[in-house]
């Protein structure tokens, strides 16, 4: 599907996903033709390339428009990743054409949608599989702020802890000021610590501007990552979490900025069906220069 390098190792796409600008969002290595790469040469390259996600595409036929995906960080294999499978949706449609998409992950079956704007930018929409969102349990809590550096007092009351789950688990804590959200300095090691005992991807952390605008920030410190700049499987879990706790948008929709404190912007849209635990996360990639 793709050339390789002189070197026999596969090419490696770039994109920054969830964002029009290549010095935003967060970035996705992509490898389109990983057919011959077992998992611990795929671990090794994700590793090489260095970003929080390179998503490998095993296998597939372009008929059908059905992949098989998998997704490394620099530590390990995960078994979803929101913002590697927009950044893969866009390479596969830029091939292609746009239309619909299949990836089959180790999460399970997630559709993507890839159309063309008016502007000529490609956009895709992702669903997830059916999230499911509990409430948080105060050890898990307690744990977490504890390497945070944060307290009870800081939390808004309105948005309650949870553990919530998109296609891999992450624990929603909400802030109850901006400021709080942006004075970020935890512990890397005992935060990874604590998320590798529950079984955690990141801590998905927000503040509410508005019913449907949330800012958020995301610790990846188990991926070998001190911050995720967009985190699309985390925001498929907030839109189940907010169904869970019945304060999904009237329009069913909402925006999370993510990645504005370390200086690479993030839009990501969620929308959530009262009626369906599935929840479609929305937005764009841009291809970054391959080196």
């Amino acid at each position: 599907m793709t050339r390789k390098e002189p070197s026999g190792a596969p090419r490696v796409l770039r994109y920054a996903a969830f964002t029009s600008d290549p010095a935003g969002g967060n970035p996705a290595g992509v490898v389109l033709d990983a057919s011959g790469l077992d998992a611990g040469r795929m671990r090794e390259i994700a590793a090489e390339v260095g970003y929080s996600e390179t998503a490998f595409v095993t296998a597939g036929d372009a008929d059908s428009r059905r992949f098989r995906v998998r997704y490394f960080s620099p530590l390990a294999e995960v078994d979803f990743c929101g913002h590697a499978t927009i950044a893969t949706a866009v390479a596969l449609a830029e091939q292609l054409g746009a239309g619909d998409l299949t990836f089959d992950t180790n999460a399970g079956e997630i559709p993507v949608a890839t159309a063309v704007g008016d502007d000529g930018v490609v956009r895709a929409t992702l669903t997830s599989v059916p999230t499911w969102s509990r409430p948080a349990e105060d050890a898990e809590v307690d744990a977490a702020l504890r390497e945070l550096r944060w307290t009870r007092e800081e939390l808004d009351p309105t948005l309650p802890a949870h553990v919530a789950f998109g296609g891999v688990t992450h624990l929603v804590l909400a802030a109850a000021t901006r400021e709080r959200l942006a004075q970020l300095d935890y512990d890397f090691d005992g935060l990874a610590e604590v998320m590798r005992q529950y079984g955690w991807t990141t801590v998905h952390l927000v503040w509410r501007e508005k019913p449907d605008l949330f800012h958020a920030r995301n610790p990846f410190p188990v991926g070998g990552v001190i911050e995720d700049p967009a985190t699309g499987a985390a925001a498929a879990a907030f839109g189940g979490y907010l169904r869970t706790i019945a304060q999904t948008p009237e329009t069913g929709q909402a925006t999370i900025l993510q990645g504005t404190d370390i200086s690479h912007p993030s839009l990501l849209t969620i929308t959530t069906h009262i009626t369906n635990p599935r929840v479609q996360v929305t937005g764009q990639s841009t291809p970054l220069p391959e080196t």
